[in-house]
């Protein structure tokens, strides 16, 4: 009699318990990048999270690595707890690591080795405070014998040609743009505020051309009342002239019938 020994169901973790970054100012670069791109992919079968495990060998839970973010195109957007590429059915296309004091070795040898090693095509490194990255924005594409390093364009931009995007540093900060309308890529929350900010300018400025057409409104009726009265004006000089014309005619004529009158009198001319 044969006994099958049982299934072993293998157990993923969610998490290894260590803090998810090392400052206040790396988390919030994290979750940045992150609302960043998935403003900007809301509605699409793109999957973008971060600070995750992500499985790369089917059976060997060991094997993991948890990106600060990742984005994945074609699949499904949603919640998960944990990513298995060969559940999910590809690796991610592009990964980011926001690079601190505790984690720039990991970044720069171990991660850096991985991603490439298991098809990342764009791999991007950031150090928002310039001190464990020299410089301090890096960008890698892989290649045939791994990644290769990304020039910056005459701008001083790092292409993501997955994502459409140049990466730019703005007074140290990492800025994401549009390659085809040069918009700056926001987060909701910005683009609610830039949004409501625009339209509070747009009120402002119609309830100034509504005041300003009311003035002129004003100044035309005064001067078309002003126009009138001189009219006015006018015509009553007018008729005074021609008033006083009536009354020096009449005058004459009355002078004129006197002097007929007197004219017509007997021995008027003895």
């Amino acid at each position: 009699m044969t006994v099958q020994s049982p299934v072993v169901e293998l157990y993923y973790p969610e998490s290894d318990g260590q803090p998810m970054a090392e400052t206040d100012l790396h988390r919030d670069w994290m979750f940045r990048i992150i609302d960043v791109l998935q403003y900007r992919y809301d509605g699409e079968p793109v999957y973008i999270s971060g600070n995750l495990f992500l499985y790369y060998h089917d059976g060997d839970p060991q094997r993991s690595v948890s990106p600060d973010a990742l984005v994945v195109k074609g699949i499904p957007a949603g919640m998960r707890r944990i990513y298995k590429v060969w559940e999910e059915g590809k690796v991610p296309d592009v990964v980011f690591e926001t690079t601190s004091e505790s984690t720039r070795r990991n970044d720069t040898v171990r991660k850096f080795e991985l991603y490439a090693r298991i098809g990342i095509r764009e791999y991007f490194l950031y150090d928002p405070t310039a001190d464990y990255l020299n410089p301090p924005l890096q960008g890698y594409r892989l290649g045939s014998n791994g990644y290769v390093r990304i020039e910056p364009d005459t701008e001083r931009r790092l292409t993501c040609e997955e994502l459409d995007l140049f990466l730019e540093l703005r007074d140290g900060a990492l800025v994401f743009r549009d390659r085809q309308t040069g918009r700056i890529q926001l987060t909701r929350a910005e683009a609610i505020a830039e949004d409501r900010d625009r339209q509070a300018t747009a009120r402002r400025t119609a309830e100034v051309a509504r005041r300003a057409a009311e003035a002129a409104q004003r100044s035309a009726d005064a001067a078309r009342l002003n126009a009138e009265a001189e009219l006015d004006r006018e015509l009553a000089a007018r008729i005074a002239a021609e008033a006083h014309g009536v009354q020096l005619a009449a005058e004459i004529a009355a002078l004129r019938a006197q002097l007929a009158e007197k004219a017509s009198e007997p021995n008027a001319g003895q």
